[in-house]
């Protein structure tokens, strides 16, 4: 006897960039969406593309370059936000239109200004414009945790009749206890059953996105939207990893229930989201957390060397984390371990310039660093793999900070074959660092936000800095990255990634333009 397949919806493209500091540029989400598929998440929402032409333009190349998952875009209850994420999905092979508006008293009546019959006509008429785009309609209440059973059973009736596919029932702001949530979907799945999927979408604001998840599936919910690592908005979203592995893990409980995850890829997953958005799992996050396979008591120590199952209930490999291997690089080691060594950390669909590209920067690196670990390998490959074309390149950095002096930084940048030289004082370090590009490049960037995070242990792991930069304040503001064993270096080469970001962008939507001319 065949499982019952839970949906994963996968927004971590979408709702997970929401998460302050998340924003992603083209290139990375083309990356996670590859990625994602390998996961065999069923469907991603690529984005929002009537958001920016940023956004539809990545959603775009994700359409192309997804062919097993369905890619999907969201869009307001707007015919141009239809239109907008139609188009987006256009090439995609399996595609879909998340369409929503909101159903709840308070935002019918405060934010959207409208009566319930013009919600309603409203909602069937961008279901049925959604319908002209593809057959695939997915059609959320937002706010549907504090909507009038009622009224969710007249607005339902209606997208249905107008060719809706899936109904979402969002906990938009995580206000609802598991057994409510439970009550809600039991009651709605029963009065849409053989005519749509019933879909949930919990936010985490009570910590409980995938307590509410759950018990939504318990109760007759066939799709889940969730996100990597719990990103999202405010306190985030339900956790993929976490509903996944706990189907997986409570067979009895979700019985007749699985999943079409692939589970040894949740933890690549997991990295590679972490190292694009530069926002780490917690140390104690359920499976992805750090310390979630660590045992520090001495009980607890001496029972797992006994028997794992003592205290693990799963195992490190089931979620893609190969504790038995052995193989160390080193200064020494030569291509093929190195190619080996990406393999079993998933990166198994590296081209041979990516390939050859890391594998210099990974000699470099163990020149200077006496212990490579697994993030340090994941990092440098996740950096090559979501590169873009370096219009500008960081060739030579001198700082010059002495005590009591004023902070200032002298920076060689190559463009076009030539270098050019240049210095500026700051603020501070960074400040000058940044303002010296700006000289250099004839590019001025405002810094919006900036982090950096050690990508591994000890005095010298890699920094790995992510800068958030607008070079025009009506567009959109781009991201970069940087790695190095030198702070500042990683700083300075994480603003020339987001430049040529902006300059990347730039000419895919004049060439998008032209086109269409």
């Amino acid at each position: 006897m065949n499982n019952e397949i839970i949906k994963i919806f996968d927004t971590t493209l979408r709702d997970g960039e929401q998460s302050p500091g998340a924003s992603m540029n083209t290139e990375e989400k083309i990356r996670i969406a590859s990625q994602l598929e390998r996961l065999r998440v069923d469907i991603i929402e690529a984005g929002f593309a009537a958001a920016s032409p940023g956004d539809f333009d990545a959603i775009s190349q994700i359409a192309q370059k997804v062919t097993h998952s369905t890619v999907c875009s969201l869009a307001r209850a707007i015919d141009k936000d239809i239109k907008a994420a139609g188009d987006a999905i256009t090439n995609a092979k399996f595609k879909r239109i998340h369409t929503f508006i909101a159903t709840s008293s308070i935002h019918m009546e405060h934010k959207l200004k409208m009566t319930p019959e013009e919600v309603i006509k409203r909602a069937v008429n961008s279901v049925t414009y959604a319908k002209e785009f593809t057959n695939d309609v997915e059609f959320s209440c937002e706010d549907a945790g504090r909507s009038d059973i009622g009224f969710l059973k007249e607005i339902t009736d209606a997208v249905i009749e107008a060719g809706a596919t899936t109904i979402n029932l969002p906990d938009t702001v995580g206000f609802r206890m598991p057994s409510e949530i439970g009550a809600m979907i039991k009651t709605m799945s029963e009065y849409t059953k053989g005519r749509a999927i019933i879909s949930v979408h919990n936010h985490n604001d009570l910590g409980l996105g995938v307590a509410n998840s759950l018990e939504s599936i318990l109760n007759g919910a066939r799709q889940v939207e969730c996100t990597i690592n719990g990103l999202g908005e405010r306190a985030g979203n339900a956790a993929l990893e976490e509903i996944v592995m706990a189907v997986k893990t409570r067979r009895n409980i979700f019985e007749g229930l699985d999943t079409n995850i692939d589970t040894k890829e949740i933890y690549p997953t997991s990295r590679l989201i972490a190292n694009i958005t530069g926002i780490e799992p917690q140390p104690n996050k359920a499976i992805v957390g750090k310390n979630a396979f660590a045992h520090e008591s001495g009980i607890h120590q001496d029972g797992v060397l006994k028997n794992k199952e003592t205290y693990e209930i799963i195992r490190p490999e089931d979620i893609g984390i190969d504790s038995s291997d052995t193989l160390v690089l080193g200064k020494h080691s030569g291509r093929a371990a190195f190619k080996d060594k990406l393999k079993k950390l998933g990166f198994d669909d590296v081209s041979d310039d990516e390939l050859n590209a890391t594998f210099e920067r990974f000699k470099e690196l163990a020149d200077k660093k006496k212990s490579i670990y697994d993030d340090d390998i994941r990092a440098l490959i996740t950096s090559e793999m979501t590169h873009i074309e370096k219009v500008y390149e960081l060739v030579a950095m001198q700082l010059m900070d002495s005590t009591g002096g004023v902070p200032s930084a002298a920076v060689t940048i190559r463009h076009k074959d030539k270098e050019e030289t240049d210095a500026s004082i700051g603020g501070g370090t960074i400040d000058a660092v940044f303002k010296t590009i700006d000289r250099v490049t004839g590019f001025r960037g405002r810094l919006i936000d900036y982090k950096v995070i050690s990508v591994s242990q000890g005095k010298d792991a890699l920094a790995n800095v992510t800068v958030k930069v607008t070079f025009n304040d009506n567009e959109p503001a781009m991201i970069g990255h940087g790695l190095s064993l030198d702070t500042m270096l990683a700083s300075a080469k994480a603003y020339i990634g987001a430049l040529n970001s902006y300059l990347s962008m730039q000419e895919r939507l004049k060439n998008s333009t032209t086109k269409g001319a």
